[in-house]
């Protein structure tokens, strides 16, 4: 195995730097990235080598087709941000489009895998078989802009497919990389209580919703610590809650709404969350003699490592000096590339970018979240190396 060192890639920093900052400026939202889309594309279509289609939605996928045998091998780069207001005055390359952030570090992952295709280009003639960067639009929104790639049945030409999210949770220096389950089922509820509004002097004749969604809240919390192992990993996160207005604290609404986000690692328990959260809702409203309306989806599914295809990037990751090779246990952080990983032999890795000395702390979707830009070599060094050995490797 035969492993390029940052060294050789010092080169390309600069302008990786700057892809990233200038799209940090100017992050656009799941399935609105069209500004985005159209700056991936000018920039690839510099590549003399680059062949450059948009198979659905804003995602940009950039082949580099040798025409010698060799295998296929997709990468995948997100490029979608939040709506968020970031809170960074102390940087020079903030947010210009308000309530819009990348506080997951798409932006990142996409200049590491445009810097990546410019290695390729330069290096052309090394490669074999095909390299398909996918430049992936919707990673944060179900239904996801992977499903919708995977849909148009291209990919499942590839015989690999790698990918990695930057992290701020692990200091710079850090590859993470599991066997098996990576990341958890996402999914996501959302219910609307009925009452009966009127005047807050008066509740004998009214049903308060706002008081039924309470109940149900707190009892919810009954499901992971009663019906699931303790040795388990799931999580219920009731993240809103809405009923009546606040200029109107003298009115008992018609109706409130809740909703929440659901994780879980395994089929029976994805299954056992809806069955539970749909009971307690529809149980709790037949007490107030009452009804409801619940919309529960099931959106990305686990992502899980390929075992013999993570061995190969495991041996890549641990003969990189700066690199120190750990495997955390699965997160239940969801990952749409779980929808590739569902057609082809795939591994996903965690790289870290936290450093606590450069205010680099903040989880991903918080409003302050910042990376370490020492960390992005290590990102594009798993790319390339892992298309450069993998023909070798598996021939």
């Amino acid at each position: 195995m035969s492993i390029i060192h940052q060294d050789a890639l010092r080169t390309y920093e600069p302008q990786l730097i700057e892809y990233r900052r200038y799209l940090h400026q100017y992050p656009e939202l799941s399935f609105e990235e069209t500004k985005t889309s159209e700056y991936i594309t000018k920039e690839m279509e510099k590549l003399e080598h680059a062949t450059i289609s948009h198979p659905v939605g804003n995602s940009v996928l950039v082949k580099f087709i040798t025409g010698k045998p060799g295998p296929k091998i997709g990468l995948r780069g997100d490029i979608d941000a939040l709506a968020i207001e970031e809170e960074r005055d102390d940087i020079d390359f903030k947010s210009k489009n308000p309530g819009k952030m990348h506080a997951c570090g798409h932006d990142a992952h996409t200049a590491i895998l445009m810097m990546a295709c410019h290695y390729f280009n330069d290096h052309f003639d090394e490669l074999t078989g095909e390299v398909w960067a996918i430049f992936q639009h919707a990673e944060e929104l179900l239904p996801g802009g992977a499903q919708e790639l995977v849909a148009t049945g291209i990919f499942h030409e590839l015989d690999f497919m790698y990918g990695h999210h930057l992290w701020t949770l692990l200091p710079t220096g850090t590859i993470d990389l599991k066997d098996g389950a990576v990341t958890s089922n996402t999914d996501v509820y959302t219910a609307k209580i009925f009452g009966k509004g009127g005047h807050s002097s008066e509740p004998q004749n009214c049903i308060d919703p706002v008081v039924i969604a309470a109940q149900i809240v707190s009892q919810m919390q009954s499901i992971v610590a009663r019906q699931i192992a303790p040795l388990e990993a799931g999580v219920l996160s009731n993240t809103y809650i809405n009923g009546g207005r606040k200029n109107a604290l003298n009115v008992i609404p018609n109706y409130a709404e809740i909703g929440g986000s659901v994780r879980s690692t395994t089929p029976q328990m994805r299954e056992l969350f809806k069955k539970s959260i749909t009971k307690i809702i529809t149980s709790t409203c037949e007490n107030f003699d009452t009804t409801c309306e619940i919309d529960y989806q099931f959106g990305y599914g686990m992502t899980d490592n390929n075992l013999e295809k993570t061995a190969f990037v495991r041996e890549i990751a641990t003969q990189i000096p700066e690199a120190n090779v750990i495997a955390n246990p699965t997160y239940l952080a969801g990952e749409d590339f779980s929808a590739f990983a569902e057609i082809v032999p795939a591994t996903f890795a965690f790289v870290g970018v936290g450093n606590k000395d450069k205010d680099c702390i903040y989880p991903h979707h918080h409003p302050k979240f910042s990376m370490d830009e020492d960390g992005f070599l290590l990102g594009m060094q798993m790319f390339i190396n892992v298309v450069m050995n993998y023909p070798k490797y598996f021939s």
